[in-house]
């Protein structure tokens, strides 16, 4: 990428949210912090009202509106291959917003991009297994996500399988993630005084409060779970995979228990949560030709055993 697409990339990074550090901007283009000092000043000297603040980050003066943006080929087909994910791993209320949205980005295209999209719509195609059907029963990811913003308090019918009863619950949300196939709510429980994992295809019914939980101090989804990750004795693994086989890998992630992931130059950094060293190891070497291991340890000796006895089976 040279310097005017990066600095016109950045430009872009700073409208999407309110603050932005200038290590994500950093992370994200793989260059030095100087650099990215050197082009927040180009973008000052274009006229650009940043405010600065050190420790803080960056963000743009409120009422500067800048003209729509528009977007290449490439990054409109990457809406519409995310659209088909949508629609089959999310719920009727989210599919719907993001129709919204395909909607007002099919608008500023230009008409080849537009005749493009049009072609490449019956050349993509999501799968669901039959236990993602079960999942995408629900229609309760936006209502969760609202009550998140607003700080709302839910009322939910919940199935327990465990115990193989109902329950009638007040919880206080925290996050959603999706695993195994299946999307998951972290709430607060006041029915248990604890934080519990709601699988939400085994919420039957669920209805927002007029009760607010303002001022209650709950830990970040992240948090969380890295919490629950020491407790259960699950493992953290960091691996870097080319960008080239990264769409190949979507669909084995969440059974290696997948967290998340963000780009680094030319690289997918992903970060899960394991039980099973054993396990990932041999998951990772049918794709470990494209990808490093940043962490653990222990998976990377795992993988240097596993390899060596193979090269001494086919020696």
């Amino acid at each position: 990428m040279n310097r005017i697409d990066r600095i016109s990339a950045i430009l872009i990074q700073l409208q999407s949210r309110r603050v932005v550090k200038a290590g994500d901007i950093a992370d994200r283009f793989n260059i030095s912090l100087r650099t990215v000092y050197r082009d927040i000043k180009t973008l000052e000297e274009a006229g650009i009202p940043l405010i600065g603040e050190a420790g803080v980050g960056y963000s743009i003066m409120d009422g500067y509106r800048l003209p729509p943006v528009m977007f290449t080929r490439e990054e409109a087909t990457a809406f519409l291959t995310a659209e088909k994910f949508v629609e089959k791993l999310t719920d009727t209320s989210t599919m719907a917003q993001y129709q919204s949205a395909m909607y007002k980005v099919r608008a500023i295209l230009k008409s080849s991009e537009k005749d493009a999209l049009e072609n490449l719509d019956g050349s993509i195609e999501v799968l669901k297994s039959h236990s993602q059907k079960r999942a995408g029963s629900t229609d309760h990811i936006q209502t969760i996500l609202d009550c998140i913003v607003c700080k709302k308090i839910m009322s939910i019918d919940y199935f327990a399988a465990h115990s193989q009863e109902n329950t009638k619950r007040e919880v206080e949300p925290v996050g959603v993630f999706f695993l195994d196939s299946f999307w998951h709510l972290i709430a607060y429980c006041r029915l248990r005084n604890d934080y519990r994992d709601f699988r939400l295809d085994r919420i039957k019914k669920l209805a927002v409060t007029d009760k607010s939980y303002v001022n209650s101090k709950h830990p970040t989804l992240k948090d969380y779970i890295d919490k629950m990750a020491c407790e259960k004795q699950l493992e953290q693994v960091v691996i870097k995979v080319d960008k080239e086989i990264h769409s190949y890998l979507d669909h084995q992630k969440y059974y290696g228990g997948f967290v998340s992931e963000k780009t680094i130059g030319n690289k997918i950094e992903m970060t899960f949560l394991t039980m099973s060293i054993e396990g990932f190891a041999r998951w990772y070497m049918t794709f470990g030709d494209r990808a490093e291991i940043i962490k653990p340890d222990t998976l990377l000796h795992r993988v240097r055993e596993i390899t060596a006895t193979i090269s001494q089976k086919i020696n």
